[in-house]
């Protein structure tokens, strides 16, 4: 199916350029048109990050919305998932996060939740994309139907409690909850983004010692030198006050990056072993396995395997690693980069909830990140991205070199060549046991895309 608009995650792009308020305001119109039920005032929530252009997305938007008769209720700055989360708990009819989640400011995207809280089908963005291109005005609410907006307040209360509640078990901590981070120093970086509020403060209440950084938004330096798609700041303040560990998220706080006490970077496919097998001694998996992506490392499978567990590869994308989940009744999953996603807690995924779900790790077994999030070693893997400007290469001019590269890595190793879904490179990942084949393999394939898209 051809899509025009929406890509892997929502639609994304440059900030008054690809993503300008007319789309916004099409976008509106279109998605409130198609879940616009029965005879009563239908609802949408509308979260963002916290890039300048927010404001001017997010006006527009209520501008579609209210057009075709929908109530809009503004929650502000607040993480993905918790607009996914409060979509379904206010019972709205769509949830709408403003988010490009780990790009730079300049960019910007919408992201699209059912009231069921899950991203919305291939079918429905279709749906969707075939209104934008049309003529609405005839299918405009009429004057006495035209929908209001207002800001929510207490939703960022609402969220810190709902991640807490999901550590059921553990050392109580006196405040209702099961888990306690009594003896925990912990730096958490939100990337100057959308949890900057909500993930120090349920930390704190959980009753860890916090350092916070990336926590002064600006509107520019969402994703600046911080977050999860740039550790080092976080490597240094965890060296700087010997923290036992630090959290960093990403723009939207849907994923999440670890590091441990020695200031070693554990990625999404460590954090999801660590959770995996505790899950497994308790019987808290409902199938004997995980769901993740393509790209996640073959170390990891070998080490699933040996514990008797099987590894699911989807597309990259947390929303396919979701709909095999749903599918096949897995309760785990993400995705390499930070992504996981707890179908029993969330319907997408949740940097604080997963890092969370670690921190009970941690505290069960009593020992230190560095030992909890270091089960396998990885496959030395390489990633490089061929940028291109006027459109991918044909398969045909590529194809030869990849297939000769998968049959120079073999069984014992693995290659992926694949577009982005949010921006305009193409990647190339290739492992194996045999780190200078792999390097020889991948530069093989960049060289030969280099020159077809120049």
């Amino acid at each position: 199916m051809t899509r025009s608009y929406f890509g892997t995650d929502g639609i994304r792009g440059r900030a008054n350029a690809s993503i300008t308020p007319e789309l916004a305001l099409k976008v509106g119109q279109a998605a409130g048109l198609i879940f616009r039920r029965g005879d009563f005032r239908n609802r949408v929530v509308i979260g963002k990050d916290t890039r300048l252009s927010g404001y001017m997305i997010e006006n527009a938007l209520v501008a579609g919305f209210t057009s075709v008769g929908m109530e809009v209720l503004l929650l502000g700055p607040m993480p993905t998932p918790a607009v996914a989360m409060l979509t379904r708990s206010m019972r709205c009819d769509l949830g709408v996060m403003i988010s490009a989640s780990h790009n730079p400011y300049e960019d910007n995207g919408i992201k699209l939740f059912g009231p069921d809280a899950y991203k919305l089908s291939d079918e429905v963005e279709h749906e969707i994309e075939e209104l934008i291109d049309s003529d609405l005005r005839s299918r405009l609410a009429s004057p006495d139907r035209i929908g209001r907006a207002k800001r929510i307040e207490g939703v960022h209360a609402r969220y810190i409690e709902f991640v807490k509640r999901t550590l059921s078990n553990g050392r109580g901590n006196g405040n209702g909850n099961g888990l306690s981070l009594d003896g925990l120093r912990i730096v958490v970086d939100c990337a100057n983004g959308a949890a900057y509020r909500v993930a120090p403060e349920a930390l704190w209440e959980l009753g860890a010692e916090v350092v916070e950084i990336g926590v002064d938004p600006d509107g520019f330096n969402i994703n600046r030198d911080v977050g999860s798609t740039a550790p080092a700041a976080l490597i240094a303040k965890v060296h700087e006050t010997r923290a036992d560990i630090g959290i960093a998220l990403d723009g939207d706080a849907d994923r999440v990056i670890v590091v441990d006490e020695k200031g070693q970077v554990v990625d999404g496919d460590q954090l999801m072993a660590a959770i995996a097998t505790l899950w497994k001694e308790k019987g808290q998996l409902s199938r004997p396995g995980v769901v993740a992506t393509v790209m996640s490392n073959l170390g990891f499978e070998r080490y699933l395997r040996g514990i008797g567990l099987d590894l699911s590869r989807t597309a990259v994308g947390d929303r396919y690693v979701l709909e095999r989940m749903r599918a096949d009744g897995y309760n785990l999953g993400g995705e390499q980069s930070g992504h996981v996603i707890m179908s029993d807690h969330g319907t997408t995924g949740d940097g604080l909830l997963a890092a969370l779900q670690l921190l009970a790790v941690v505290i069960r077994r009593n020992r230190p990140v560095s030992e909890v999030c270091h089960l396998f070693e990885p496959l030395p893997q390489v990633l490089k991205n061929v940028r291109f400007a006027k459109g991918a290469p044909s398969e045909d001019v590529i194809s030869p070199v990849i297939e000769r590269g998968r049959e120079r890595l073999g069984a014992a190793g693995r290659l992926v060549v694949r577009p982005s879904g949010t921006e305009p490179v193409i990647r190339v990942m290739g492992e194996g046991d045999d780190r200078e084949l792999v390097d020889e393999v991948v530069d093989d394939i960049v060289d030969a895309l280099t020159t077809a898209v120049a």
